[in-house]
């Protein structure tokens, strides 16, 4: 050992290589302090200062940097979720079969709780038939479920939310959070809706992106359009 406290090799191999210092942050740390302390606490150390501040600049960035390859992946999962969803969408060869694998695939690929295809008659008078994946309501219920008591609510637009009063008998089980897709099945029949409920608070949020969801509602839409028109 020399009086550095390193072996010549050591030394030269970080002559040699002085990112190895430079990139551990806690070397740098008692570097500056130890410099700082010598100085007295009359003199501000100008460029210690100016690592600390470089330093904390450098810990918002690697978080955000993180958040971002977060929500990349978070948003590739759900991309491919809905994907494989359409897919299963495309499978049955009857409207029994549509049905069915709404309430088995469809519901386990998405993971969700509750999937319900509601849609409204004019011929239908009382409280809607509950327990399986189609449920037919009197007409109106649809706005009703979307609008729940808010004034202004988007009638065409997908809804995340907590759950509500008046879908909760439509769900056929009893869930924490809900989306609402509404299906417009054209001029000549009236409304309908996909609703999705999930015993977990958080699942839908109003603060949740729809994009993946709106593109789920257009695929469904098109696939129960066909079989209606059959």
């Amino acid at each position: 050992m020399t009086e550095t406290g390193l072996s010549p090799e050591q030394r030269q191999a970080l002559l040699d290589d002085p990112s190895a210092i430079l990139m551990d942050r806690d070397l740098m740390r008692a570097i500056v302090g130890a410099h700082e302390d010598g100085v007295g606490a009359n003199v501000i150390d100008i460029r210690g200062r100016a690592m600390t501040a470089l330093e904390a600049r450098l810990d918002r960035l690697e978080a955000a940097h993180e958040n971002v390859i977060a929500a990349a992946y978070e948003n590739q999962s759900g991309m491919n979720t809905i994907h494989r969803a359409v897919l299963s969408l495309l499978q049955p060869v009857s409207f029994d079969d549509f049905l069915d694998n709404m309430q088995a695939d469809l519901a386990d690929i998405l993971r969700v709780d509750t999937l319900v295809l509601v849609m409204e008659t004019a011929t239908k008078e009382g409280a809607p038939e509950l327990g399986g994946p189609l449920t037919m309501v009197p007409e109106g219920t649809v706005s009703r479920a979307i609008a729940a008591g808010r004034r202004g609510q988007q009638s065409g637009e997908v809804i995340l939310r907590r759950a509500t009063q008046i879908c909760s008998g439509l769900h056929g089980a009893e869930v924490a959070s809900e989306a609402l897709i509404p299906i417009d099945l054209g001029p000549t029949r009236m409304p309908a809706l996909l609703l999705m409920g999930s015993a977990e608070p958080g699942r839908f949020s109003a603060a949740h992106g729809t994009d993946l969801l709106r593109f789920f509602g257009q695929s469904f839409r098109l696939v129960l359009l066909r079989w209606l028109e059959e």
